[in-house]
């Protein structure tokens, strides 16, 4: 089975209510963009939206500074590490990417940034515009001159400040990962939400394709193209997702081995357990289970 595309993970996570509502709540907090994004992405990630930096919207105009950004976004995802990573571009603005796992692969960052960390001089606005001239942009000076005067300021140790509960929400957004997976989403068809509460309590069953289309009344090929539009999983990635999760709910249980746990939730081999479990959360059942808080063998 391939393994499930980071772009789609993101794409999901992205319509989260949690995601959605943490967003919300940066922005209003902060007055800076967020964007979450998968690993490789070929456009500017904070262009056109509600808190992108007036200065950086002017410059997303033109080819030669639109180039220079994406140089600063591709230069924070490079040789990317457990921590996050800012990198300051040639107007002296800081950007910043912090790391998103699912399991132990990297599927994307949490990006914010365009802003200052020291106030704006004449002097550092005129290499600015130097540099634009020199790359033969033709803009409103006046105009960019009042952007980027405007442009948001944090001290240093507020920015770090702000980073540091970025990385955290990073890391929370990792652990429920594949438990956002398989919640439903706002708005999507009832033929899906109905397929879900199927999967949801047969999941310990030998259900197929066939079966759950049948149960929600609809074609098989119907309802396995609209099944993966609508989750970005196909339905064996989601019914091992929905398994998994429900085999991580008992492991806190001493009395239950991991061959057990297996079998009920719907595992029929306990090598295919551990490949499955190892592959979506990036540990072996065992590895995972003994990393649990007060986890003890009976």
């Amino acid at each position: 089975m391939p393994p499930l595309e980071n772009k789609q993970i993101i794409e999901q996570l992205s319509r989260s209510k949690i995601y959605q509502d943490y967003e919300q709540a940066f922005n209003q907090a902060t007055g800076l963009p967020l964007k979450l994004r998968p690993t490789e992405v070929w456009q500017l990630v904070h262009h056109e939206t509600k808190y992108e930096n007036p200065f950086c919207s002017i410059l997303s105009k033109h080819n030669r500074s639109c180039a220079a950004c994406l140089e600063v976004q591709q230069k924070i995802t490079e040789s990317p590490g457990t921590a996050a990573k800012s990198v300051t571009c040639f107007a002296g603005l800081c950007d910043t990417a912090v790391p998103v796992k699912a399991g132990e692969k990297l599927i994307g960052y949490l990006q914010t940034g365009q802003v200052l960390l020291k106030q704006p001089t004449k002097r550092q606005f005129a290499r600015t515009t130097k540099q634009l001239l020199e790359w033969g942009l033709k803009v409103d000076l006046k105009q960019l001159e009042e952007a980027y005067f405007h442009t948001r300021v944090l001290t240093p140790k507020q920015y770090n400040s702000m980073i540091s509960l970025l990385t955290i929400f990073g890391q929370h957004l990792s652990f429920v990962c594949h438990q956002v997976l398989v919640q439903p989403q706002p708005s999507e068809p009832v033929t899906v939400s109905h397929a879900r509460q199927f999967i949801q309590e047969h999941q310990a069953d030998d259900i197929s394709l066939t079966g759950v289309a049948k149960a929600v009344n609809t074609s098989t090929f119907y309802f396995c193209k609209l099944f993966k539009r609508t989750t970005g999983l196909n339905f064996t990635e989601y019914l091992s997702q929905v398994r998994v999760e429900k085999a991580k709910s008992l492991m806190p249980n001493p009395n239950l081995r991991i061959s057990e746990i297996a079998y009920q939730v719907g595992f029929q081999s306990l090598t295919h357990f551990n490949r499955v479990f190892k592959r979506i959360t990036g540990q072996s059942p065992t590895g995972y289970r003994m990393k649990l808080p007060n986890f003890k063998t009976v």
